[in-house]
């Protein structure tokens, strides 16, 4: 359990960040044995206002969104709804007959592209990058902006099968590569539910967890809850950033055309947490069930065989680390650069929202803040080494 010395640790770690420009301000919630042990706010929600980080505040999840996007397929598959196994192609016209970038040319792909595949961003769909199969992803992010507040703006399924006819960075199944795999993966939800993607996560998973504040847009009534977004200006100040990133509207005020399985949330740190201890207690929650043990245990797996790690391993903050299901999972406490549990998994997002969920010591916590590039930075992983070697199970 945190003893007074390690919140005192906790409180002067985040008050130094905030001090010294790194975050704007954040919140921190851990829980132990399924009971929450500790809670703690600090900086500001919004500079221009003064306006303090609450527990009710509102963050753009970016890529913590996928796990979320992994659960809701996880809810088809033990549905008998779709198989892993299954070629996307049978579900997004735009990925038959697909290509690979290969050598300076384009090459038929070896097999189609499995559901699985994108499960484990072992697909060659890439989010950018100066390789052609990066440059095709660019040029159509850049489309999805052009359009993005226009009566013509790309649906989740138009995306996805635009996605789809980009060369890819390598044959399905060879590699592990970062990229726009759980938005496809939304748009094969629309597909086989026959709804879009944010109904369906209501229907399945935010009205029975009780997740209220999560969606895809903040209504106007909720508005003043929603942190603004700050990036480093070089000068070792924070400024606001207005930018949209990845097809996401960064004011958050309109129900969006494209709603990204990859990228596209806000949620709240007890909302969040919900979904988080739901995955911790085998996929129920306050007596509601959204999925089976079985199902999460798989869910909560490492997949990449040794071929397909070599690709993982270029992210040398998660040294010790392996990926399944759109979440890193740690296979190797003693590589790892920071403290932590076997079996340990979780994601974090590109303005500095994280999770982590450590079965080993029934412990998981959750931290938010909204500061461009970020995803697991300095402050997370001192944050995780205090709370991870006194929470820990002996």
């Amino acid at each position: 359990m945190l003893e007074k010395a390690d919140i005192i640790n906790i409180k002067n770690a985040i008050r130094k960040s905030i001090d010294q420009n790194e975050i704007p301000g954040a919140n921190l919630l851990v829980f132990k044995n399924g009971e929450e042990i500790f809670y703690h706010e600090d900086g500001l929600a919004s500079k221009e206002e003064q306006t303090p980080i609450r527990r009710d505040t509102i963050f753009r999840l970016y890529s913590m969104t996928k796990p979320i996007t992994a659960a809701a397929t996880m809810i088809l598959v033990e549905r008998g709804m779709i198989d892993l196994y299954e070629p996307v192609g049978k579900y997004l016209e735009g990925f038959r007959n697909q290509l690979v970038a290969e050598d300076g040319d384009l090459v038929p792909v070896k097999r189609e592209m499995r559901i699985k595949d994108l499960f484990n961003m072992t697909s060659g769909l890439l989010y950018g990058g100066e390789c052609e199969a990066g440059k095709a992803t660019e040029k159509i992010f850049k489309e999805i902006d052009e359009k993005l507040f226009t009566e013509n703006a790309l649906t989740t399924i138009e995306i996805a099968n635009k996605l789809g006819r980009c060369p890819l960075a390598f044959h399905p199944g060879e590699y592990w590569a970062y990229g726009v795999s759980a938005d496809v993966l939304a748009a094969i939800i629309e597909v086989v539910s026959g709804m879009k993607y944010g109904e369906f996560l209501k229907k399945e998973l935010f009205d029975p967890l009780d997740m209220k504040d999560t969606a895809f847009y903040v209504p106007i009534e909720k508005r003043d809850r929603l942190a603004n977004t700050y990036e480093a200006d070089g000068k070792g100040e924070l400024v606001l950033y207005t930018g949209n990133y990845l097809g996401i509207i960064q004011s958050m005020d309109r129900e969006p055309a494209y709603e990204a399985g990859g990228a596209g949330l806000v949620s709240t740190i007890d909302d969040y947490a919900k979904f988080s201890l739901m995955l911790m207690n085998g996929g129920s929650y306050n007596g509601v069930n959204i999925m089976h043990p079985k199902t999460v245990s798989y869910m909560t797996s490492k997949t990449l065989n040794p071929e397909q790690q070599k690709g993982f391993v270029s992210w040398y903050e998660l040294e010790g680390h392996s990926y399944g299901n759109l979440m890193r999972v740690l296979t190797d406490t003693t590589r790892a650069g920071t403290i932590g549990s076997q079996n340990e998994y979780g994601w974090d997002g590109w303005l500095g929202c994280y999770f982590a969920n450590c079965p080993t010591d029934n412990l998981n916590f959750l931290f938010m803040t909204q500061k461009t590039n970020t995803g697991t930075m300095e402050i997370t992983r001192k944050l995780r080494n205090i709370i991870i070697s006194s929470c820990s199970e002996v």
